[in-house]
């Protein structure tokens, strides 16, 4: 297929939620897939809500995801003039009529219909009234066929439409001069070539009436796919109140672009048994025909899943480069990076499932001052610990090398000379004593990142806590 061009079209009116992401990222897809193009364009013609720090927001979460536009960002309110130019030319072809009906008026003719049985669409009062421009207050009106499908072949719905008769006469400018959205983006999609509107569900209903505005201007539809909404446990939709929603989000929590991509485009599509897939592979393989119809549901389990696998499998100077920022923020400064961390970093690997995670594990390394784990403190840096760890102290200040397997003797000697004490007795007091808590990567390993002068450092702290109380 050539010549593909998609568009993803957000309101910039907050964050980049992760339905409007994986939108983004299905049209960015399909377009590499095809060699085609993607379009960025910022539908911002709700004024009081749209923002240009929304609109940062969207173009950032874009960003970090890796999603790369060809065109754009374009912004809907700078075409404004070419909105109006359609509507006139709707008007002069006889295609559109100005209407006069007041809101209270449409409002009690409404309200009667229901009450006599009826289905209430415009009733068609201004049709044939031929108001011209002095007319005074008007809105104006797409003349709809009164019968007849206003159908499409849907590429993940298939056959889909609905019967003109069904839709009325719609306003397509409002009595402000302001065209409606569905005039604009019609109209914008046209000018902009856009061969394939790939687009949430929630705009299937709207589809007949563009059709009706295509078919108005002479103009061949592009291809339509709905893709089914996000939705979370039980099915139930997703709340901004209760659920975490925008990229934003996520990225604070420490998840990585790359897990967030792979896990958003899993949400709804498959491709054969396969969990894992690289940007390449999602710009090699996506398709539409594989998009399921039903609603899906957002798997944060399976996303801390997909994280922790990118973690591992991350090269070390790009995580711990990744990871600099959720450090400094745990300990509040610049942090270095420095070897030990790298070290550290390649420790933490297999047992941290976001950045978060993996900074308040490695909290120890780079703070000046340790603060001890309360419980932690209280269970293991106890009076009867305290000959044991000053005879591992005096033990490792002898290390001519700083590594296991020395450490490894002196801890062996120590626990000997004090009864054959079980490792555990040994290993978690020495724990608590360097990094603080009573959980960290093995305790050689912990103390060969340290280094040896910290080390012995903060074993005499944890003596000194021992000997006088904290």
């Amino acid at each position: 297929m050539s010549g593909v061009r998609t568009r993803f079209a957000p309101s910039p009116t907050g964050f980049l939620h992760i339905g409007g992401a994986r939108t983004a990222l299905y049209n960015w897809a399909y377009a590499r897939r095809h060699g085609g193009a993607l379009v960025l364009r910022l539908e911002d013609t709700d004024r009081e809500r749209s923002t240009r720090e929304a609109e940062q927001a969207v173009l950032e979460g874009l960003a970090w995801l890796g999603l790369d536009w060809d065109e754009g960002p374009l912004r809907q309110t700078q075409r404004a003039e070419r909105h109006r130019e359609v509507v006139e030319e709707l008007l002069a072809r006889d295609r559109a009529y100005r209407c006069t009906c007041t809101r209270e008026e449409l409002e009690a003719r409404k309200e009667a219909t229901i009450a006599a049985g009826g289905k209430w669409t415009y009733d068609g009062r201004c049709r044939e009234a031929a108001h011209g421009r002095e007319c005074g207050p008007h809105t104006v009106r797409l003349r709809v066929p009164a019968a007849g499908l206003l159908g499409w072949d849907d590429a993940v719905f298939g056959a889909s439409g609905q019967d003109a008769s069904e839709i009325g006469d719609a306003i397509i400018r409002r009595s402000d001069g302001q065209p409606l959205y569905h005039l604009a983006v019609v109209v914008d999609d046209l000018d902009m070539g856009i061969t394939d509107v790939i687009r949430g569900t929630d705009h299937h209903n709207n589809t007949p009436l563009q059709i009706a505005l295509y078919r108005a201007l002479d103009a061949e539809p592009p291809r339509f796919a709905h893709v089914p909404l996000i939705v979370g446990a039980g099915g139930k939709k997703l709340s901004k109140r209760l659920d975490d929603v925008s990229v934003q989000q996520f990225r604070a929590q420490g998840y990585l672009p790359d897990a967030m991509r792979n896990w958003l485009v899993r949400i709804g599509w498959s491709h054969g048994d396969q969990e894992v897939f690289s940007r390449d592979e999602i710009a090699a393989l996506f398709d539409l025909g594989s998009v399921n119809r039903s609603s899906s549901q957002a798997d944060p389990e399976k996303l801390a899943w997909l994280n922790q696998h990118y973690i591992r499998e991350m090269p070390r100077d790009a995580l711990v480069a990744a990871l600099l920022p959720f450090l400094e923020r745990e300990v509040g400064h610049a942090v270095e990076a420095t070897p030990d961390l790298a070290a550290l970093v390649d420790l933490l690997r297999e047992r941290s499932k976001t950045l978060v995670e993996m900074a308040e594990r490695a909290v120890w390394l780079v703070v000046g001052n340790l603060a001890y784990d309360e419980k932690a403190a209280r269970k293991h840096l106890t009076e009867a610990a305290g000959p044991i760890l000053k005879d591992l102290h005096d033990g490792l200040a002898e290390l001519d090398s700083w590594d296991g397997a020395g450490m490894e003797r002196v801890f062996d000697s120590v626990r000997a000379a004090h009864g054959d004490v079980g490792m555990g007795k040994l290993a978690q007091p020495v724990r608590v004593a360097v990094t603080g808590s009573s959980a960290s990567p093995g305790i050689y390993e912990t103390l060969e990142v340290l280094g040896k002068p910290r080390s012995l450092s903060r074993l005499a702290e944890a003596l000194h806590f021992i000997k006088h109380g904290g």
